[in-house]
């Protein structure tokens, strides 16, 4: 089992950033494929950006790419969502994701039931 743990929201004027933090436990992580997605109330989840087991490759959605960077460092079990030229349009609950198969570097992985193990979300709000 692996417990995902996202930190870092909070509210921010457009145009402004945050850096979400997921620290995850288990001595597994270092082998899943990584993933943020958010949702909007009203909406669906959606999917924001993922990165393989080693950080190698990443992917994005077409409304976060350019802005928004995945990163991770699994020496201390985490993953991390920079997020700069924030848009109002951003405001939504952020919850990072794990699919626990592993070492795969295939990261267009955009459907949520492609992810096993979920966080409880972080709220980003971006004020006009």
């Amino acid at each position: 089992q692996v417990q995902l743990v996202e930190s870092g929201g909070g509210l921010v004027q457009a145009g402004g950033s945050l850096r979400l933090s997921c620290a995850a436990s288990g001595r597994t992580f270092s082998s899943y494929t990584m993933g943020w997605f958010r949702q909007a109330p009203g909406k669906e989840r959606e999917f924001v950006a993922a990165i393989s087991w080693s950080g190698g490759s990443t992917y994005y959605a077409d409304s976060v790419k350019g802005r928004f960077t995945i990163s991770r460092d699994n020496a201390k079990n985490t993953v991390y969502l920079q997020m700069n030229s924030l848009k109002p349009e951003d405001t939504a609950v952020y919850y990072c994701a794990a699919d626990r198969g592993t070492y795969s570097n295939y990261v267009r992985r955009e459907g949520v039931n492609e992810y096993d193990y979920w966080g409880q979300g972080t709220q980003v709000t971006v004020s006009s």
